[in-house]
Parts: structure tokens; C-alpha cells; sequence
């Protein structure tokens, strides 16, 4: 962080955040909002497989009706826009965890209109 003075006032200006490990950028990128239909590298369409644990999965989500950070649209085939989810039982794209407390997004089924909301 660095602070600039100028007169009587304070100024702080932040400088650019450098990451020392995987698991501090990770907590951060948990706070931000979703900027692309991808997180940490997995894209948020495409086949969908639900697993049981969490342990399995590459991301963890919360349903909500309201404030989500994706709407998401299920779909029988041609899940290739951002938002749209086949559910597949095995070989998914992105394997998903579905909890009440600490997600990692939170979606909201819809029928139109699937994507980003921020």
C-alpha cells in the first residue's frame, strides 16, 4: 500500500495486489465478482456432472433465487453459451457440488436468458 500526502490530506492508493501462493489468490478470487463465465479456469457451460461430495468437485455452488452471480439455463443439448448447463451423468466439463454455506458462486435457474449478471 502507499500513501501520498498531499497538504493536509492522505491519499491511499493500492498499489497492484502480488500474490505470494496459490491459496492467497485463491481467497481472493472467492471475494471478487465473476468478470468472465469461466472460475480458475473452468468454463460455466457445458456438460455439467453433479457430484456427492465436495471433495470431488471443481466448483462449489449455492442455489438462490435472487442475487446470483450466474443465471443458469439447463438444457437437453448445444450447451454453448455462457450460463447453459447439460447434466450429463459421467465425463462432465465442470463437476459441481451443490451447498448451503461458503459456495464458491451462486447460480439461479432460469428459463431465458442465462449468463453473467454483474
Amino acid at each position: 500500500m502507499k500513501i501520498l500526502r498531499y497538504g493536509s490530506s492522505i491519499l491511499l492508493f493500492l498499489s497492484i495486489v502480488s500474490f505470494s501462493t496459490k491459496e492467497e489468490r485463491k481467497v481472493y478470487e472467492s471475494f471478487r465478482k465473476l468478470d468472465s463465465c469461466e472460475f480458475e479456469g473452468k468454463k460455466l457451460y457445458g456438460r455439467i456432472q453433479f457430484v456427492e461430495y465436495a471433495s470431488q468437485a471443481d466448483i462449489k455452488v449455492k442455489i438462490v433465487n435472487s442475487f446470483p452471480d450466474l443465471k443458469v439455463k439447463f438444457v437437453e443439448s448445444f450447451a454453448d453459451d455462457c450460463g447453459e448447463w447439460q447434466i450429463v451423468e459421467s465425463s462432465g466439463d465442470l463437476k459441481v457440488y451443490i451447498t448451503e454455506s461458503f459456495p464458491d458462486i451462486k447460480i439461479q435457474p432460469v428459463s431465458s436468458f442465462p449468463g453473467l449478471t454483474n
